[in-house]
């Protein structure tokens, strides 16, 4: 089980456009952040979880203003379930 099992994923497509949007790609961005491209991505897939000082970091070096920060680290995915709905 990993660090995030149990809590509903965290949706980082705005990160990720962000991340695109400075650097071109997320290998670029890991070099910066002195990570490993494995570590991004498994923090980018709700695998492992991101560190203060990573969410900081990040923040600094992609121009993400501090009271933006929720909005790119903090937002649950939500995940679309259809029902059967017919009409009448």
């Amino acid at each position: 089980m990993n660090a995030i099992d149990s809590k509903q994923p965290y949706d980082y497509r705005k990160l990720r456009g962000k991340i695109k949007e400075k650097f071109g790609t997320q290998s670029a961005f890991a070099k910066v952040m002195g990570l490993s491209n494995v570590s991004v991505s498994n923090k980018l897939n709700n695998n492992v979880e991101w560190g203060q000082e990573e969410i900081e970091k990040s923040a600094m070096i992609l121009d993400i203003a501090y009271s933006d920060i929720h909005s790119y680290f903090f937002t649950h995915r939500v995940e679309n379930n259809s029902t059967n709905c017919q009409k009448k």
